[in-house]
């Protein structure tokens, strides 16, 4: 049965910082594109600086974070849009409230790429930061991550190319 992405529905990327997660979900964005659907990336870099540059990294303000984005993300994808959204998202029970707002349109892909691998890629300087203690509480590091427990798809980027991983995903959300 092929899901209906006409219909709208909010894709998930959660995993820790440099896992992939924003590249996987470029990828899929252009491929859902080509295909002539609408879509909109909700990057968690990108939504901080706009839509919460008042929180900060508190377990409030993380979970408040996540709240907003998935609020935004419920109004699109109840639209018709299909939206990818891209953010940490550190903790399993703010993640389940954004499932249970979704009715059925949230598709949660837990990005499970291994902490040294992302501290290798360390793409903002995240984990240079933390290491020289310029910086707390980075998540996987000094401050949790908990991983779900039954995502709709598993993505491991530290052993996939990222086409696989691109592939994975565009193959998960058309079956």
């Amino acid at each position: 049965m092929t899901r209906d992405l006409d219909a709208g529905c909010t894709v998930w990327f959660t995993g820790l910082p440099s896992a992939g997660k924003t590249t996987i979900a470029r990828g899929v964005e252009k491929r859902l594109l080509d295909e002539g659907r609408r879509v909109e990336i909700l990057d968690g870099d990108v939504v901080r600086t706009y839509l919460t540059k008042d929180l900060g990294y508190s377990r409030a303000d993380r979970d408040e974070n996540i709240r907003r984005i998935g609020f935004v993300a419920h109004l699109l994808s109840r639209n018709g849009v299909v939206v990818l959204c891209s953010v940490v998202s550190p903790y399993r029970d703010v993640r389940d409230e954004i499932r249970i707002l979704h009715d059925g349109r949230f598709f949660e892909v837990y990005v499970s790429t291994p902490v040294e691998v992302c501290s290798d890629r360390d793409v903002k300087g995240l984990y240079a930061k933390q290491k020289s203690g310029d910086l707390t509480g980075l998540t996987g590091i000094d401050d949790p991550y908990e991983p779900p427990i039954n995502p709709e798809l598993v993505v491991p980027t530290h052993t996939q190319t990222l086409e696989e991983s691109v592939e994975a995903v565009w193959q998960a959300l058309h079956t």
